[in-house]
């Protein structure tokens, strides 16, 4: 699955690489082994399409993995994404070697107090990243890095435009919509999709919805809360408040942003609220709004959403790294806005989600047509310098 021979700027597959070998990881590597036979004419749940642009989701194939933790350092990434700590469902069952070993990564602030106790830090110092992406023909970075990893994640960025890679940023650190390092992306001719990845149908998103709908039916919405528990690393790491910052105002701006009208900061919560370990990788959401209905009657909506926490998010992946790659293709570099304001919680542009599905689905369309009509033109030339040559006698 690797491929390791084919040129760096091949087209054929999507080559990524991934930041961090957590429980998301685990979901997105699960799932390409998963629907590798999948038929691009039937639906899949949590993919806008089997055949993304000319891609299947079996021409992704992994060309790096970076972690920092001692029970995942030196194993095969397929190994890999079963150890540790991690504790999401294995909905792919076996899944084979594939031939790249997880390397030792940058820490910085990627370790905090609580996943210190947790996770022992392995021997030996950081590889060589921007070598480690060019001598494998990496496309796509994805960063899995823990929620607060600011430093980290600006230094793994660096080496990301030194090497010349697509970036997908899955964590609460802005940076496709912040103008400083979409300009950097715009310069470096690289395409980045982020911040924040929102799931397929997650907490986030059924708090849009449901906010959307109270603004659109002319429910004046004077409270909200949303209140998250789970028990995987992630919420391990939350319990630390000091990194929840950005994760919180990522979280809160995706629901607010859509609102159509501004509340009290007061009357808003919306964040992570503990860890409890037997939950696994599942989440329980609970979500609740308070508005006022004509005759200011009170209306008042409430829920419990509970989903496997990582999965949700593999398939969203998925579709980035395939978006990335027809931007790269086509010399699109900075923030591709369809893409992050559908994917992220945080992107460049925020927009109501089925107007970020259509600016999405028309970038795939608009890049996928110009891919074909690239291929015909090449197999045109190959044909021409393949055919006979004739002479006539003088």
């Amino acid at each position: 699955m690797s491929g390791n021979g084919a040129s760096r700027y091949q087209e054929d597959k999507v080559r990524v690489a991934v930041l961090g070998v957590g429980n998301c990881a685990s979901s997105f590597v699960q799932g390409v082994q998963y629907y590798r036979d999948a038929d691009p004419a039937e639906s899949v749940p949590g993919l806008m399409h089997v055949d993304l642009g000319g891609y299947h989701v079996r021409d992704i194939e992994f060309s790096a993995a970076f972690d920092i933790d001692a029970e995942k350092v030196g194993k095969d990434l397929s190994e890999a994404i079963f150890a540790g700590q991690n504790n999401t469902l294995n909905f792919a069952g076996e899944v084979p070697p594939l031939g790249v070993e997880v390397m030792r990564g940058m820490t910085h602030d990627g370790l905090g107090k609580y996943l210190s106790e947790k996770i022992t830090k392995a021997p030996g110092s950081t590889v060589d990243i921007a070598q480690v992406l060019k001598d494998t023909r990496t496309d796509v970075v994805v960063s899995y890095l823990p929620v607060g990893s600011e430093q980290a994640t600006k230094w793994y960025v660096e080496q990301i435009l030194e090497a010349r890679c697509a970036f997908v940023n899955c964590i609460p650190v802005f940076i496709a919509s912040q103008d400083y390092w979409n300009n950097r992306f715009v310069k470096a001719g690289l395409p980045i999709i982020g911040d924040d990845i929102k799931s397929q149908v997650g907490a986030t998103i059924v708090h849009r919805a449901l906010a959307r709908l109270f603004h659109d039916r002319g429910v004046k919405l004077l409270r909200t809360s949303q209140l998250n528990v789970g028990g995987n690393m992630d919420f391990y790491n939350m319990l630390e408040r000091e990194r929840l910052e950005s994760k919180k105002t990522s979280k809160t701006n995706a629901v607010t942003s859509i609102m159509g009208h501004t509340l009290p900061a007061d009357d808003v919560y919306i964040g992570p609220s503990d860890y409890v370990p037997w939950l696994t990788d599942r989440k329980w959401a609970h979500i609740r709004l308070e508005g006022q209905a004509f005759g200011d009657v009170p209306l008042q909506a409430e829920l419990k959403l509970e989903v496997w926490d990582s999965p949700n998010s593999a398939g969203i992946v998925t579709d980035a790294v395939r978006c990335c790659k027809l931007a790269l293709n086509q010399g699109v570099s900075g923030q591709l806005d369809g893409p992050s304001s559908y994917l992220m919680k945080s992107p460049y542009t925020q927009r109501p989600d089925d107007a970020a599905r259509e600016a999405t689905e028309a970038f795939i369309e608009r890049h996928a047509r110009t891919r074909e009509a690239a291929r015909r033109a090449r197999e045109a030339r190959e044909q021409e310098a393949d055919a006979p040559t004739s002479t006539s006698a003088g």
